[in-house]
């Protein structure tokens, strides 16, 4: 339809039918007007994957096997693998199995920045650094949106914490807030065209993100010209005044009592007295009516999608291959040889424990997951015998954010909004009985040990502390692992440690006794199968950290500046000294620097040439580098791209990453990579003329295989100032 058509057809719309459209008659879906062929708007939560059906009016599983749906990476795994078309085709099999479930919508993908590792919804998020964020959320946009389904990028903005989510107002000073939070959003409306963005539970400066004027119509609508729908997180509405004028097009919430949503007859009564213009509700009935209408909702002629498709599975399965980041391989101990009759034991909950289900509103009701164990047994083969001991109890019956053990008892959504949930809930320590039964598992896996001839350890987090709702309290591994590794350790120095999780854990307790350390993610269907095929050499490892991982929790920016998680105000100290850029420009060591991530085979790097034509009115900056595998193995390298800026009259961080590329090289081989800077590459936020500014000047560009493993340096200067839209 055109856009004179749409505006007759809201034309035609009585007001109830308007507000109608505008917020949940049911938990998932807004009301359609039939007598205009207008259908009901569907949405579906989607991190990891199309969530599963429940009730329309009430939080209880519809118990049928048709919500059985793919079981996606975590973004964070997405973004260990430094690669766009991953994020792609990621987000293309996420809509078309939106599309394929009879959704409109997918809330997805996720990209609050990982300010500190505790908060507990980092594994839904793609990293610490805004240029990763950006390049990789733009393409799992364009892949989500394909399928005739929106996205909706959140949470819009500043959502950095679960603790006191739906109250905690935000501080954070204006330069870390456009140089760090925004860029993310930013380009997901400008490069990737997102349809929907979905406002945050927290406040900022003092008023909810979900209808905050400043951030709705100042930021996104005035300053980055999107003009798509902005959806509320579930109960992130508070005021009906302020929702109806601040930018909010659609209120959602978890509770069944529709009429009573604060844009249902609250906003019907402002508009018949006269306080609230009907024309304010037109603009969002307009704007919901575009998107319907750029979803070919109206016209019939929709894409019909398809779920759990075979060639997916193999597409899932080349995105976890290049999620998994090898931390240390001292004496070449990875990847490992299997012979005919070896005894293999594998140790650890979470080698044998399917992560689907937990974590949130990012579970899944999975068709299958490869587990860690069954991914190892799998490619060992028959006459190999492989042997489980679980080493630990996790002691978990489902957490309070999972429900997948349960049949008919109400989700915990139902009373999200009340039970706010601290960092302290449900994290004590273990009981003088779970004591005794976790010594018992430990002897058994010791004792097993010694008896082997290989010994793979998989243990980490699990989504009781990777969770929506709450953060953790510190960064130590939960259920006294750090006790285990270190007893199998003196038996077996040989052994593999493998993490699983979303966000860093504190690993002083064995990293420098373990020979090899391996991180995995929650990392899919097919999530165990690639960590195996890594661990037995199938598959060389180029994963790269996509933050940093700290030796300790006291060392991070937001412990050490103290306001984390705070009370019910909470300020960004460290400002724009977040992740790397503290602990690079401070010099602070950590256990594993952001983009890290070693190989099977080396890789060598030289011949950096600088090409600048830029002019007065652009710039357009080239470095070219030459990069070789001089191991004996075909692998993957990602070459980054830091700018240092040498002479400037603001204090910056020592590096930031600005460009990168990754590299398929058979061993001997030789490729130039080229990549290219313009001048956003140069800004910083200038608070005094309010945009993003490029001075004049000298820059260093730093190439390297990670922020502290610099390779190659050259300068460049730039003759003229530039000034960035903000």
């Amino acid at each position: 339809m055109e856009r004179e058509q749409l505006q007759d057809l809201l034309a035609r719309l009585t007001l109830d039918e308007k507000l109608g459209m505008i917020h949940g008659n049911e938990l998932f879906r807004t009301k359609g007007v039939e007598r205009l062929n207008i259908p009901p708007f569907t949405t579906s939560d989607g991190p990891m994957g199309v969530r599963k059906d429940y009730e329309k009016t009430k939080w209880f599983d519809i118990g049928t096997s048709g919500d059985q749906t793919s079981y996606l990476l975590s973004n964070t795994a997405v973004a260990a693998t430094w690669n766009p078309d991953i994020a792609y085709e990621s987000g293309k099999i996420l809509g078309k199995e939106a599309r394929g479930r009879g959704k409109d919508m997918i809330l997805a993908p996720g990209i609050n920045l990982q300010r500190t590792p505790l908060c507990g919804r980092n594994f839904e998020y793609m990293g610490e650094d805004p240029y990763l964020v950006s390049e990789m959320v733009v393409p799992m946009v364009k892949g989500i949106e394909e399928n005739d389904v929106s996205s909706c990028v959140k949470h819009f903005a500043i959502n950095n914490q679960e603790t006191n989510r739906l109250a905690v107002d935000v501080n954070v000073d204006e330069r870390a807030l456009r140089e760090l939070y925004l860029p993310g959003f930013k380009a997901a409306v400008q490069k990737g065209n997102a349809k929907a963005i979905m406002g945050a539970y927290n406040k900022w400066n003092g008023t909810h993100c979900c209808h905050n004027n400043e951030l709705l119509n100042g930021i996104l609508r005035d300053d980055w010209g999107f003009d798509g729908v902005v959806v509320s997180d579930w109960g992130g509405t508070h005021d009906t005044m302020e929702a109806a004028m601040n930018g909010l097009d659609m209120e959602m919430s978890v509770t069944d009592n529709f009429d009573e949503y604060y844009m249902a007859n609250p906003l019907k009564k402002l508009v018949l007295d006269g306080v609230v213009p009907e024309a304010v509700v037109d603009e969002k009935v307009l704007r919901i009516l575009n998107l319907m209408n750029e979803l070919h909702m109206l016209d019939g002629d929709r894409y019909q999608g398809s779920y759990n498709d075979i060639e997916d599975k193999v597409k899932m399965l080349e995105a976890a291959r290049e999620s998994v980041v090898l931390l240390k391989n001292e004496n070449h101990i990875l990847p490992l040889t299997v012979k005919k009759g070896m005894n293999i034991l594998v140790v650890g909950d979470n080698a044998n424990r399917c992560q689907a289900p937990g974590g949130g509103s990012a579970e899944i009701k999975a068709l299958y997951e490869v587990t860690p164990l069954l991914g190892i047994t799998m490619l060992a083969g028959g006459d190999v015998n492989v042997t489980f001991k679980k080493g630990y109890d996790a002691f978990t019956t489902g957490n309070i954010w999972d429900d997948s053990h349960k049949e008919k008892e109400e989700s915990w959504q139902a009373t999200s909004l009340e039970s706010q949930a601290s960092r302290e809930d449900y994290m004590e320590s273990l009981t003088p009985e779970q004591e005794a039964a976790n010594k018992l598992l430990n002897d058994e896996a010791v004792e097993a040990a010694k008896q082997a001839d290989l010994v793979i350890y998989v243990g980490g987090l699990n989504h009781e502390q990777d969770t929506e709702g709450r953060d953790r309290k510190d960064m130590k591994l939960p259920y006294e692992q750090d006790s285990l590794i270190q007893r199998l350790l003196e038996v077996r120095p040989d052994m593999v440690v493998v993490m699983v999780s979303g966000s860093p854990v504190d690993m002083r307790a064995f990293k420098d006794k373990a020979s090899a350390i391996v991180q995995s993610w929650y990392a899919g269907m097919e999530g165990g199968r690639a960590l195996a095929e890594v661990l037995f050499g199938k598959v060389n490892p180029s994963g790269k950290l996509p933050e940093t991982f700290p030796l300790c929790i006291e060392d991070t920016p937001a412990n050490v500046y103290g306001d984390f998680p705070g009370d019910t105000n909470v300020t960004y100290h460290e400002g724009i000294y977040v992740g790397y850029r503290y602990y690079s420009t401070k010099g602070i060591p950590v256990a594993y620097p952001f983009g890290y991530g070693i190989s099977y085979t080396d890789y060598e790097y030289s011949d950096l040439r600088i090409e600048n034509t830029s002019s007065q009115d652009e710039v357009n900056v080239k470095a070219y580098i030459t990069v070789k595998n001089t191991g004996k193995m075909a692998g993957k390298e990602t070459v980054q791209l830091y700018v240092h800026a040498l002479d400037s009259k603001v204090e910056r961080p020592v590096r930031e990453l600005r460009a990168f590329a990754k590299v398929a090289l058979n061993p001997g081989e030789s490729k130039t990579v080229e990549l290219t800077l313009n001048e956003e590459a140069f800004t910083y936020f200038d608070v005094n003329k309010d945009c993003f500014f490029a001075e004049a000047g000298s820059y260093e560009i730093q190439i390297g295989a990670n922020v502290e493993d610099i390779r190659l340096k050259e300068s460049v200067v730039l003759d003229w100032d530039y000034t960035v839209m903000k």
